[in-house]
């Protein structure tokens, strides 16, 4: 069996921190039913402050989870699929790992 990948099991922890938190995970929704929107649309559409809103843009920034593109005096934000489907299946395989290795331990405790 091979094992885990702790690497890469601990960048999808920092990831899923990052957007563990309900505003972030608002916002991400958001981003992702517009596919690319402006920041200003983000803290006025959400009736957010500017400046909550940019530090937690800045923290999904930080963790590779959103892309910003900047145009002029505006700056427009995307998901990272790339990055989400990547911690997607990082967890998914752990888990799969995970129930594995509980039935091969259940099949010894009978013995």
């Amino acid at each position: 069996m091979a094992a885990f990948n702790h690497q890469e099991l601990q960048t999808s922890s920092d990831l899923l921190r990052a957007i563990a938190h309900p505003l972030r995970m608002t916002i991400l929704e958001f981003i992702d039913q517009k596919k690319v929107i402006n920041v200003n649309k983000i803290y006025n559409t959400l009736k957010l402050e500017q400046s909550i809103t940019s530090q937690h843009l800045r923290i999904m920034r930080n963790a590779d989870l959103v892309e910003a593109k900047r145009d002029g005096k505006f700056i427009y934000y995307s998901l990272n699929y790339d990055k989400i489907n990547h911690v997607n299946k990082s967890i998914n395989s752990f888990v799969e790992r995970s129930a594995a290795i509980e039935l091969t331990e259940s099949d010894f405790a009978g013995e």
